[in-house]
């Protein structure tokens, strides 16, 4: 999820345009002979439409890697929340009018969603050095490897109470009611698309999912929209603790915040993989593939790893902020969200009202 945006069309899309003089590098080793004509056809196009959840500050750093490499193709790098990019993106279609080259979103669900309508099949170079669970139908590709997280304040939340798994978060909230009244932020399920999907894969994760939500907002929760509210509240005080939060963006904020901590849950982790692929109306479809197949590439994780703070779904970068590193740390606590058909269940009509329902009634 990205910083606070607001709703459809309202919101002020940030539009970066990167452009480099450096000169073009090598391709890298692996990729197939006719690799060199993909790369032809990007350059004649001279343009790439991205949209994205991925918030433009994250992206810089990736931006200017794939300039440095790809000094001709220039990128409109439109960074929405993720609801809002879902229906941009289907109003374009049903327009017929332009619209991105690329789809960049952490709601995989709706992600795959879209995909599953619009995807351009792509068999992309870095296929092989991907796991299996982050490939669709070679239309849609995880690209990243971000656990879930507790945010808390650590001037008014003692060490020896930050809770180790969920059920500990549950105990802690619900035997002091009156101090966590409204002091527990996590997504709005309704508003959030992303916030939606994550509520689905702890209720598959957890049997006692509603029981421990409800006992979470004994006191009322304060529910947001986008991780950086979430992370200002919970720096500031106004909230004292949350759940749900993109480990990445807490990593990289705590790192000039004292007043943030960082848990990450010993029962299960989720962990999210931002979804990309190409649109099958494409004006840039040459681009689109060189850029696809630059995030996956092992110079473009390691951007990503080492410079945006946003971990590696591959297992060859330097550094600990890849699935190595971070299996290291976690083990079997991990918990992946495939890039697959599980996604779309509860994104039937019936599915998803009925989830809403039984979340409404704990969380009331």
């Amino acid at each position: 999820m990205t910083m606070d945006k607001k709703s459809l069309f309202s919101s002020l899309c940030v539009v970066v345009f990167i452009s480099t003089t450096a000169a073009a590098q090598t391709l890298p080793d692996g990729y197939p002979a006719d690799y060199q004509k993909t790369v032809a056809g990007a350059e004649k196009e001279g343009r790439l439409v991205i949209y994205s959840t991925t918030d433009t500050k994250a992206a810089g750093p990736l931006l200017k890697g794939f300039a440095a490499r790809y000094p001709q193709i220039k990128v409109e790098y439109n960074d929405m929340n993720s609801t809002e990019l879902y229906n941009r993106y289907i109003s374009e279609q049903a327009a017929g009018g332009t619209s991105g080259d690329v789809i960049w979103s952490s709601s995989m669900d709706t992600a795959l969603k879209l995909a599953s309508d619009y995807a351009m099949p792509y068999a992309s170079a870095e296929i092989g050095n991907i796991p299996t669970w982050a490939v669709w139908q070679q239309k849609a590709y995880g690209t990243t490897y971000e656990p879930l997280v507790f945010v808390y304040n650590k001037r008014l939340i003692k060490q020896d109470e930050v809770p180790s798994n969920h059920e500990a978060l549950a105990q802690l909230i619900s035997s002091q009611p009156d101090r966590f009244k409204n002091k527990v932020t996590t997504y709005d399920i309704e508003k959030s698309a992303l916030g939606f999907m994550l509520s689905v894969y702890d209720r598959k994760a957890d049997p006692q999912y509603f029981a421990n939500l409800g006992r979470m907002a004994k006191g009322g929760l304060s529910v947001q929209s986008s991780t950086g509210t979430m992370l200002e509240r919970v720096s500031s005080g106004e909230n004292l603790i949350g759940f749900n939060i993109l480990g990445s963006y807490a990593e990289t904020r705590a790192k000039d915040d004292p007043s943030l901590g960082i848990a990450y849950p010993n029962d299960y982790t989720l962990v999210l993989s931002r979804v990309m692929f190409i649109s099958n109306q494409a004006e840039n479809g040459n681009a689109a593939k060189v850029w696809l197949d630059y995030v996956l590439s092992k110079e473009g994780q390691a951007i990503l790893a080492n410079q945006s703070d946003i971990p590696s779904l591959r297992n060859d970068i330097d550094g600990e902020n890849d699935v190595d590193g971070l299996t290291k740390r976690l083990g079997k606590a991990l918990r992946p969200i495939a890039v697959d058909d599980g996604l779309l269940t509860y994104l039937a009509q019936d599915k998803r009202l009925d989830h809403i329902k039984q979340w409404r009634a704990a969380a009331k």
